[in-house]
């Protein structure tokens, strides 16, 4: 079984990140979404909320790509993280050159660490291109439409999160 770990913050899921994993499920047979707590990063969103929102975000591709997907909170190294599901690729989505740049400097330390796990590199759908997390809940908090970028759920809990 080829066992793939997507690795993000999701603070919240966008449609960016589901078309990278609509795409990850071609390559793999099991994808890990693993979901980083990173208190340096302050999330919007708990971490139940972010694995709550991914969950009901996948359903639908899981059962579209015949993958299996599983949510999975990580708080350790990413390359433990990648031994602890026993993935063979970490995958990593790119938007823009400016991602590649650390991401670059990012798989020269994993594989120092462990060469026996390739990093595979996937560039997000032009229509995604321009969708950061960090974006969405921008636009949200100064009352702009994110429906473009979010599921309704996603979208629904943002606008809650901004009213208080």
């Amino acid at each position: 079984m080829r066992i793939g770990l997507y690795p993000g913050t999701f603070d919240p899921v966008t449609h960016g990140h589901g078309d990278i994993i609509r795409r990850a499920c071609a390559l793999v047979d099991r994808l890990v979404i693993g979901v980083a707590i990173n208190r340096d990063k302050g999330p919007m969103f708990a971490l139940e909320e972010r694995v709550e929102m991914l969950e009901s975000y996948t359903k639908a591709i899981a059962q579209e790509t015949g993958c299996e997907i599983v949510v999975h909170p990580f708080e350790n190294l990413l390359i433990q993280c990648a031994r602890d599901v026993n993935a063979s690729i970490i995958i990593r989505g790119l938007r823009a050159v400016a991602d590649f740049e650390y991401e670059y400097q990012m798989v020269g330390m994993n594989r120092a660490l462990d060469n026996s796990i390739e990093t595979v590199f996937l560039m997000a759908e032009a229509r995604h291109q321009a969708i950061a997390s960090k974006l969405v809940k921008e636009i949200a908090r100064l009352g702009g439409d994110v429906s473009k970028f979010v599921t309704p759920d996603v979208e629904a809990r943002l606008a809650k999160k901004v009213r208080t």
